[in-house]
């Protein structure tokens, strides 16, 4: 029974799309694969590792009848990787998937599509949200990095976000460090609703949000959220948890204010990480008469030093901190200066950019 007759790419952009979520390895081997349905000229496919679940529609298939079917993901992306840029038909016979391209052809085994798990959406809204893909890209890429990876306090594997008013606010931390961006959303919401996203899901939607002004609809409901752009639905579970109070970790009234360029800043920390103690990773910054000087050791007594010029009018400061923490931000922000706000060697420095609240970075100091 034919399925469909389409181009190699028709069928590998939307298996990229969802494919990227399916576990190599997993309890549940259906889970291995992505489910295809197929109905007039509408192609879907699904996958879904429990926690979340990405689907996308495309239109344009030529021909066959109608099925559903699941088929191992990463062996169907593989194949279609391999094949030239030709016409591939997709042929079901009882239980195996023949994939045509060219001269070449697979047969897959399949599993029914009867079988495979599915995320209800959510009832019961509790808000809608719309904003830009590429201001919300651009706000994850902000924050995303402070998330913390295989934490006990599982609340910290992910990221808070916060609808109130017309301001979308995103919070992440690891207990170390904190990053806090704000945007603002084109319709104000009728109630403040927070919501925690998994790591998993906040790495997809960095993966798949195009650099484009086109919609991202955002619906938050009971313990799922939905993000909906272009042909993609991405369902997701939350985390159930209780956010630190982040409000209170932001320091208020740091007298010592240094402005900083940020790319000699930067590269000036990267030459003293490379000779950091590989397990702590610490710098010593050290400002005083105008100048900053960049101090690392490692366990072997060998050190690096780095000196940038600076406008520093008070007392002498030596702090140390976790130099991944400083790379991490720096990185991750595009302006061209970067104001820190230090109080002393003992309390946490709050990075901020020039003429902006919208975002905020506060990291622990550490003793070197």
């Amino acid at each position: 029974m034919l399925l469909l007759t389409t181009t190699r790419d028709a069928l590998l952009a939307p298996l990229h799309a969802v494919a990227g979520i399916v576990e190599k390895r997993h309890t549940l081997p259906i889970l291995s694969n992505v489910l295809i349905e197929k109905q007039g000229d509408q192609l879907t496919m699904l996958a879904t590792d429990i926690e979340i679940q990405i689907r996308t529609t495309s239109a344009g298939h030529i021909g066959g009848d109608d099925a559903a079917i699941t088929v191992g993901a990463r062996k169907l992306q593989d194949i279609l990787r391999a094949l030239p840029d030709t016409e591939v038909s997709l042929t079901l016979d009882d239980t195996r998937l023949t994939v045509k391209g060219g001269r070449s052809r697979f047969q897959l085994q399949t599993l029914p599509a009867a079988d495979y798990p599915r995320m209800n959406l959510p009832e019961g809204e509790v808000a809608r949200l719309t904003i830009g893909q590429r201001a919300f890209k651009r706000q994850l890429s902000q924050v995303s990095y402070a998330m913390a990876q295989q934490d006990i306090r599982y609340y910290l594997n992910g990221l808070l976000i916060i609808a109130d008013g017309s301001e979308l606010r995103m919070v992440a931390t690891d207990g170390h460090r904190l990053a806090y961006a704000a945007n603002p959303l084109e319709a104000p919401v009728a109630q403040r609703t927070e919501a925690i996203l998994p790591r998993k899901t906040v790495l997809e939607l960095a993966r798949q949000l195009g650099d484009t002004d086109d919609a991202l609809e955002i619906v938050l409901a009971g313990n799922q959220a939905v993000f909906r752009f272009g042909s993609i639905e991405l369902v997701t579970k939350l985390i159930d948890g209780k956010f630190p109070d982040y409000e209170r970790v932001i320091p208020q009234a740091h007298p010592k204010l240094v402005v900083f360029e940020r790319q000699p800043l930067l590269a000036a920390l990267q030459r003293a990480a490379i000779l950091t103690n590989e397990k702590f990773r610490g710098v010593r910054m050290v400002l005083a008469n105008d100048a900053l000087k960049i101090v690392s050791t490692n366990a072997e007594q060998e050190e690096a030093q780095d000196e940038l010029e600076v406008e520093y009018a008070y007392e002498p400061l030596d702090i140390g901190f976790n130099v991944t923490y400083l790379l991490d931000v720096l990185n991750n922000l595009s302006s061209e200066t970067v104001e820190w706000r230090f109080n002393d060697g003992n309390s946490s420095a709050l990075i901020t950019l020039p003429g902006n609240d919208a975002f905020k970075y506060v990291v622990m100091p550490m003793r070197i």
